[in-house]
């Protein structure tokens, strides 16, 4: 009878590790990350202000192609069908080793959460908008890359530029094709719910070859009646800014606009894959800048852009994309002429492998019409000659004149 009791005791002990030993498989956490640098030119470079001339410039840039970063991100098994998440990921400058965010070591993303392929995903921090996300597949910098081929500026978010912080967002399980998604960041603005939040929706149709999304966002300064936007914003570079140089976003079509009480965005994205060698993605947005008391300038900013993309796989190893958008200003604080934007993009890309690849990339952007300079101090900007700024990478050095030409090559390696 004890001998019994023991063989008992340990069937009971292994019948428990052998129910528990799938829970332990079926987590993960993995490391990933992307090396990206590159070499390059700009025919002519200027700040925001115009204070210095215009020179052409030859330089070095990190995560040019894809952004350079290392993360984390794993996934539970909870059982029936829940799974908790995480993700924390870093941004870093190849060339000189610093962090992409000051003060921020997660930067680009850093959220946890619950999803089940039934009801949907549910996650908590800093991550991006529902705007974004379900917007990207059909995204000009899926080929044309952020740093030269996003729209003038990012100004309509299809970059990854926008990142929120305490955000809560919910997406849906794709049911017949469809999925929604929704987003709210909160501020932690005392005495208010509204000042410096954000929030997001949108839906997107994918089924076979055809693909749409229609999204909107819209971004409150914290700053009551607009103002410097400071790190109390949710959507911010920087949580410890008080200057205006955490906002993400502004260049030289938004200068004059960026202490702005409210930013809306509406786009229609959508995208169609012709064979496995050609497809097409064409984009339309509509973006307002909405002005406060504190402001400094008095009627609405609207900016809207169309492009398009056309992507070709020549070959296992060779990939070509070509783009064209044309951004025109609708509204601009009652300037004459308001400002247009041309932009051209190329783009050539060479697997070594999986994991590693050569890129060349060849944009031009022509500038026509006027718009609004930065403000100085509290005295508003002035009406200026638009002058070019390609894609989000040039930002902070546009061009002198109204024409910009820039070019890079680079090797990218993920791990």
């Amino acid at each position: 009878m004890k001998g019994f009791k023991m063989t008992r005791a340990a069937v009971i002990a292994a019948t428990a590790f052998a129910a528990a030993a799938p829970a332990f498989a079926q987590s993960s956490v993995t490391l990933y990350g992307i090396v990206d640098d590159s070499i390059v030119y700009q025919n002519s470079q200027t700040n925001l202000a115009r204070s210095t001339p215009g020179r052409s410039n030859v330089k070095m840039a990190s995560g040019i192609w894809a952004g350079s970063r290392f993360g984390l991100k794993g996934a539970e098994d909870l059982g029936g069908g829940n799974k908790a998440i995480f993700q924390l990921e870093s941004g870093f400058d190849i060339n000189s080793g610093g962090q992409q965010f000051t003060n921020a070591m997660f930067g680009r993303q850093a959220w946890v959460g619950l999803t089940n392929a039934n009801y949907g995903t549910l996650t908590l921090g800093r991550q991006y908008t529902s705007y974004y996300t379900l917007l990207s597949p059909y995204s000009p910098t899926n080929w044309l890359t952020g740093y030269f081929g996003a729209h003038p500026g990012d100004i309509d978010n299809m970059d990854t530029i926008y990142r929120a912080n305490n955000s809560v967002v919910y997406t849906s399980p794709k049911v017949y094709g469809f999925t929604v998604s929704g987003s709210y960041s909160f501020a932690g603005v005392p005495g208010s719910a509204y000042q410096g939040s954000a929030w997001s929706a949108a839906v997107q149709y994918a089924q076979g070859p055809v693909g749409m999304t229609v999204a909107f966002e819209r971004f409150n300064n914290a700053a009551n009646g607009g103002g410097i936007y400071s790190g109390s914003s949710a959507v911010v570079n920087s949580t410890t800014a008080t200057d205006g140089s955490g906002q993400p976003g502004v260049s030289a079509l938004t200068a004059g606009y960026q202490r702005a009480q409210a930013q809306n965005r509406f786009a229609v994205a959508g995208g169609y894959a012709f064979n496995s060698a050609w497809d097409i993605s064409v984009t339309y947005s509509n973006v307002q800048y909405i002005p406060g008391a504190n402001s400094l300038f008095t009627d609405e900013a609207i900016f809207n852009t169309a492009g398009t993309v056309l992507h070709w796989k020549a070959s296992s190893a060779w990939d070509f994309g070509a783009g064209y958008s044309y951004t025109w200003t609708s509204k601009a604080n009652g300037i004459t002429s308001a400002a247009s934007y041309h932009q051209f993009n190329l783009s050539q890309y060479y697997s070594l492998s999986k994991r590693t690849g050569f890129y060349a990339l060849e944009a031009y952007q022509r500038a026509n019409g006027n718009t609004l300079s930065a403000p100085t101090g509290n005295t508003a900007g002035h009406q200026v000659t638009a002058n070019a700024t390609l894609g989000d990478g040039f930002q902070g050095v546009p061009s002198a004149t109204r024409n910009m030409f820039g070019a890079g090559v680079g090797i990218i390696h993920r791990f």
